[in-house]
């Protein structure tokens, strides 16, 4: 079974989202308000997160920020505003979808259920060593524990799952920041030379794998 979160500030609304994905086989967490849903995420790892915007004391867009400083689980963000503004404020922030209330359940499925395929593939992915771990948000090699940010952990994780493929950094910008992020290419390469260096100590060749394509991008080699 799946595992999800749902946080929101009424209880009626938890009570109905679980009662709506029981029939799909998921297995729902309740978090009445962002104080508890926060600390769900610290103690448990989810498959993904439904997340309502408008709540007292912290906003569901407080909140995504927040889930992102630790996991990139996928998030969809449940409002009762269809301001486009908002939307893309979450996006911006992290979120990979949004859903409108009233909502048909078949439709929250559905966004849920293409959320997870495109989760799924390479959760973990292991070369000479070095492991991605999507699952555990782990970057280790030989049990060594290399402590990543969000985006560096997602940056690896998209070369490595993708071996051969070059990332333009706009390409990158869109994938790991999001289509509406204002990122620029020098945070990109930022984030590279930061990750590059944090391997390299763990004593990995980086530099014999992840490749810089002058230019244009990244790609990672199989070798």
């Amino acid at each position: 079974m799946k595992k999800v979160l749902l946080i929101d500030d009424e209880e009626r609304m938890l009570e109905l989202l679980a009662l709506y994905l029981k029939p799909y086989h998921y297995d729902c967490r309740k978090a009445l308000g962002p104080k508890e849903g926060l600390q769900y995420i610290e103690e448990e790892r989810f498959d993904i997160v439904l997340l309502d915007i408008m709540m007292p004391d912290m906003d569901g867009w407080s909140v995504c920020r927040e889930i992102r400083q630790h996991s990139d689980v996928p998030i969809i963000m449940v409002t009762a505003r269809e301001q486009k503004v908002d939307i893309v404020k979450g996006l911006k922030l992290g979120a990979d979808d949004y859903i409108t209330k009233p909502f048909n359940e078949e439709e929250l499925v559905a966004r849920m259920n293409a959320l997870l395929r495109r989760a799924k593939p390479g959760n973990h992915v292991e070369m000479d060593g070095l492991l991605w771990d999507r699952d555990r948000f782990e970057l280790s090699y030989k049990n060594q524990y290399i402590k990543l940010t969000p985006k560096e952990f997602s940056l690896i994780g998209l070369l490595m799952q993708n071996p051969g493929r070059v990332y333009s950094r706009n390409q990158l910008i869109d994938l790991v920041w999001g289509m509406y992020s204002e990122t620029e290419g020098r945070t990109v390469d930022s984030h590279v030379r930061n990750m590059r260096e944090k391997i390299r100590e763990v004593g990995f060749p980086i530099d014999d794998y992840f490749h810089t394509v002058w230019g244009v991008g990244y790609k990672w080699i199989r070798k």
